[in-house]
């Protein structure tokens, strides 16, 4: 980093921290129309829904907390047209959460305030809900496409503030660095319900890393559509899904930890957790676009009594998983849930694929405008040749391989023979580097003495080391270099070193990884256009990465430690205008 810039960047922490000590409670109702930033020395407190309407920035400094009282109901949304940047580090993140959490320890509960919500203009596939047609929407990518988001209750019919979709899936909503979420999520009726962190057509300009959820009665985190990336993603003791996806969202996701549990006393699905990964493709199955994304680095820690799936994929859903870990899952470890129960009509519907066809069907399909994979068929070929109906449009995030893959995971501890039934069937298992492990490729996992809750018996985790471990230490393959993905040579979302929760998060506040501390980063000369040079350590890994506004990083080269001392101009060309650092992954 310049050297200035980080002088300045420190100041501005210490007055952050400084601020918190005697911060003021400002209560926050109505709308933001304006660009408004809240800062570290006050306390803002959400009553009812506000939004953030269109062309205002909502910008949320470092150490920030937002909390509500639960019979205020208050949430926040930020619509299409506007934007968010919540500008959390890793020793200052910004909380929100309700009023009835202590800070230091965890506690049963959810529904206590609303949530965060997104809404992009990205493209969706919402032709059909319930089986039902929804508008004028089209099956067909045309970029018209609408719907409103779930939880939202509209003003008056047609209200803007509560619609997500259109027709650019390079939309920036903004950005969120380190942003814990607590006790969130609202039941507004039967399948209407507010997520940890709501994501409606949000493009892939729109940066995401370092979020937690902890405990929501509905999912963790829910896309519909759109093409945005996450990283370092942690969701505990969702009432729902951890990671729930409808729409058609073609994205990638790296470093992602999801531990099933419970928040509330309420079946499963209402506060007792159900799948961790819920992958639907597009809705009516045939409509396009269909869900097509990537993840690489999960670590998936299930209940291991009355869990439910660790990947449930629907309606034409084509999701490849790569570098990751699957422990504890109680039902499948990946199951073929085919329809949604919203209307979708599964795999094979209309031509489409059927579900073993997309194991063995290159990704490159989805470029072929000659098949129905990418909804371009011989009755429409003028209207595929460009804008958003271009398939090479649509699909960008997954480059080889096949539509659906399970490659280079780790599998361990999951206890019913029904459990791999999916995976042994396709033969999947058994090949692409996988490992099915008799010790833990996680270091450590405490859990409680058994509760029933919502007639399930849970054995909820009070303490997690999720550092690599024996299988996961050293993965055959890695991410690529891509200036998203980080290239990481191991299984599971966290090295053999680093425990990235540490600083900034819930489970970290609440005790759950006691005595865990992480290895310094390797202190650089930073002065620009010199080289800039850093010791390494034998068989740990270092990700070198470029900044234009020291908020987004971009991974842009990894190197395995010898002992040596490395240098910058040895890996990449460096640019005068730019800020770089080397972390320790």
């Amino acid at each position: 980093m310049n050297k200035t810039h980080k002088i300045t960047f420190g100041v501005l922490m210490a007055l952050c921290l400084a601020g918190s000590a005697s911060a003021a409670n400002i209560p926050v109702s109505g709308n933001i129309a304006v660009s408004t930033t809240w800062t570290a020395d006050n306390v803002y407190n959400l009553v009812g829904q506000v939004y953030v309407l269109p062309g205002a920035t909502l910008t949320i400094q470092a150490g920030t907390v937002v909390k509500s009282n639960p019979v205020d109901l208050g949430s926040l949304a930020v619509t299409r047209g506007a934007k968010i940047f919540v500008n959390g580090t890793q020793t200052n993140p910004v909380i929100m959460t309700s009023t009835s959490d202590t800070m230091t320890a965890w506690h049963e509960g959810a529904n206590e305030w609303g949530n965060l919500t997104i809404m992009g203009k990205g493209l969706i596939s919402a032709s059909h809900y319930s089986g039902l047609p929804v508008g004028s929407n089209t099956k067909f990518p045309s970029g018209l496409n609408v719907k409103q988001m779930e939880g939202l209750v509209a003003a008056i019919p047609g209200d803007p503030n509560v619609m997500y979709g259109g027709n650019n899936d390079n939309d920036d909503s903004g950005s969120i660095h380190f942003l814990s979420l607590r006790y969130g999520g609202k039941v507004v009726g039967l399948g209407n319900e507010l997520n940890g962190l709501s994501l409606g057509a949000i493009g892939r300009d729109t940066d995401i890393d370092h979020v937690e959820i902890m405990n929501n009665v509905d999912d963790g985190i829910e896309l519909w559509g759109g093409t945005v990336n996450l990283k370092n993603i942690a969701i505990w003791n969702i009432g729902d899904d951890s990671f729930d996806v409808d729409e058609g969202w073609r994205g990638k996701l790296q470093f992602f930890l999801g531990v099933q549990g419970y928040s509330v006393n309420a079946a499963q699905g209402s506060g007792v957790g159900d799948n961790v990964f819920e992958m639907d493709g597009a809705e009516d199955s045939d409509a396009q676009p269909v869900t097509t994304a990537v993840v690489y680095n999960a670590t998936v820690i299930g209940q291991p009594i009355h869990g439910d799936q660790g990947l449930a994929l629907r309606d034409n859903a084509r999701v490849q998983f790569r570098n990751s870990i699957f422990t504890d899952i109680g039902e499948q470890v990946v199951k073929n849930d085919n329809v949604d129960g919203d209307g979708g009509s599964g795999y094979g519907y209309n031509g489409t694929l059927t579900f073993a066809s997309i194991w063995a069907t290159p990704a490159s399909a989805s470029l072929d405008l000659a098949t129905t994979v990418n909804g371009c068929d011989d009755a429409a070929p003028s209207v595929c040749a460009a804008g958003v109906n271009f398939p090479a449009d649509l699909y960008k995030s997954q480059v080889d391989g096949n539509l659906a893959e399970v490659k280079d995971t780790v599998f361990y501890n999951n206890l019913f023979a029904s459990g791999y039934t999916t995976l042994d069937t396709l033969g999947v298992r058994a090949t692409g580097n996988n490992v099915t492990a008799t010790l833990s490729p996680i270091v450590s996992i405490t859990r409680a003495a058994p509760v029933v809750k919502g007639g399930l018996t849970m054995l909820q985790v009070t303490g997690l080391d999720p550092r690599a471990a024996n299988d996961a230490v050293t993965s055959v393959g890695m991410a690529p270099a891509d200036g998203f993905f980080t290239p990481a040579k191991f299984r599971g979302a966290f090295s053999k070193d680093v425990n990235w929760l540490l600083g900034w998060t819930a489970s970290d506040a609440y005790g759950f990884h006691a005595g865990q501390v992480n290895p310094a980063n390797p202190v650089t000369d930073s002065a620009l256009s010199v080289t800039n040079s850093f010791p390494t350590e034998v068989n740990k890994t270092y990700t070198l990465e470029e900044s234009v506004d020291m908020m987004n990083w971009k991974p842009i080269a990894a190197v395995i430690g010898d002992g040596s001392v490395h240098s910058w101009t040895d890996t990449v060309a460096m640019d005068v205008a730019k800020f770089y650092r080397v972390i320790v992954q």
